[in-house]
């Protein structure tokens, strides 16, 4: 980072480092802080589903990524039953309280959960498609 210094009167020196820089939002930080107490990131789950299968869930369900963390981040902000991509999930462990994030916020985290996504999981259906662990051809 890029040290910016400013001589103010006779030789004091004003040090910024440019906090917007310092403050950038970081999505596994923000899952950290606010989501994993319900959510881990692998199974088996806490208090709600694992990431990483609603992350192969976002995948089977939108085209692009943009898409995707478009939908997560509204969904974070507002869950709805009808919008939800996973109707088990909520039988199982009931609707998600409203996130209170900032929409920047909202955005970084949904777009960290798209990219937990693990082919090796499947889609959204366990390991291997089959919900019983790796498969073994």
């Amino acid at each position: 980072m890029k040290n910016i210094f400013i001589i103010i009167g006779m030789g004091l020196i004003f040090n910024s480092t440019g906090d917007a820089a310092t403050k950038a939002l970081d999505g596994q930080t923000i899952f950290n802080k606010n989501c994993s107490a319900c959510h881990s990131v692998n199974p088996p789950p806490k208090l709600a589903p694992p990431i990483t299968p609603l992350a192969s869930r976002y995948h089977l369900s939108f085209k692009t990524k943009k898409d995707g963390v478009n939908h997560l981040a509204a969904y974070l902000k507002l869950p709805k039953k009808e919008d939800s991509i996973d109707p088990q999930a909520i039988t199982r462990f009931g609707l998600m309280p409203p996130v209170a994030l900032s929409a920047a916020e909202l955005n970084v985290v949904a777009a960290w959960v798209w990219d937990q996504y693990n082919p090796a999981m499947g889609m959204g259906r366990g390991f291997g498609g089959q919900g019983r662990g790796p498969s073994n051809p």
